[in-house]
């Protein structure tokens, strides 16, 4: 046989197989479909025999009975969750009050800390004096000693939060940094402007330590009148009251002598 036909023959026999599994492969998705079919038409008919069988096993009035059993069970489950929702409530609320009583006590706790601090670092404030009264003096040799050391003080007092409040001359009074000590007359400077510190005040972040000690402007009062200007109103005031005097004088010796005449 040629070699021609056998492979003719071969591919025959490959597609009448394939069409062969093709058509088993139908027949059994159509069984499973069927099958399946048949076994939900199997469960609905099972199920409605069963509830045909519990409305037979069953007369009304159990029926009845049982339905107001169902309710009164469903009212139970009902209640159950709206108690579980009021504690689900409550929960949430005792959960913000706790992180609000937490947030306060951290709060507390912080400016605690911020006092202790202060109270310590207001102790040490004298001794800052001492160094910067030292430090501007002329004492070239005190200054070269105590500097290292005033920057070593001033450092240590930085780390810690602390520093100096700016102050300036002829900054306006600020009662919330400033306090004032007396007040001079100036006419060159606004009123109520600094003119003199007399001691520097500090703070720790924004907590005042100490205020700072100023010496404060206030606008001079009116010139006096002059003493000559004086003297002479008193001299016109007496020469009035003289004359005025002579005035009723002469008066007085009119008429008396009109009344003489007249006798």
């Amino acid at each position: 046989m040629p070699k021609k036909e056998e492979k003719k023959e071969v591919k025959q026999k490959e597609e009448i197989n394939e069409k062969n599994n093709e058509i088993k492969d139908k027949k059994a998705d159509q069984k499973l479909i069927e099958d399946k079919e048949g076994a939900e038409k199997k469960a609905i008919a099972e199920k409605k025999k069963e509830e045909q069988k519990l409305l037979e096993y069953y007369s009304k009035e159990e029926l009845v009975e049982r339905i107001k059993e169902l309710q009164i069970n469903l009212k139970i489950e009902s209640e159950k969750s709206e108690e579980f929702k009021k504690w689900k409530d409550k929960s949430v609320h005792l959960q913000a009050e706790f992180e609000n009583a937490q947030k306060r006590w951290d709060k507390n706790r912080q400016a605690l800390a911020t006092q202790n601090t202060a109270s310590v670092l207001k102790n040490f404030l004298p001794l800052y004096d001492s160094f910067k009264n030292a430090i501007e003096s002329k004492n070239n040799t005190l200054n070269d000693t105590l500097t290292p050391f005033y920057k070593q003080f001033m450092s240590i007092l930085k780390s810690q939060g602390a520093e100096p409040i700016s102050v300036k001359t002829n900054d306006r009074f600020d009662y919330s940094i400033h306090e004032a000590l007396s007040s001079i007359e100036k006419d060159d400077i606004p009123e109520n402007c600094v003119i003199e510190i007399i001691q520097d005040g500090w703070k720790l972040g924004k907590e005042v330590l100490r205020y700072a000690k100023v010496v404060l402007s206030k606008k001079p009062k009116p010139p006096e009148p002059e003493p000559k200007l004086e003297k002479e109103k008193e001299r016109l005031e007496d020469t009035k009251d003289k004359t005025e005097d002579q005035d009723k004088k002469a008066e007085e010796k009119s008429d008396n002598g009109k009344n003489g005449y007249f006798s």
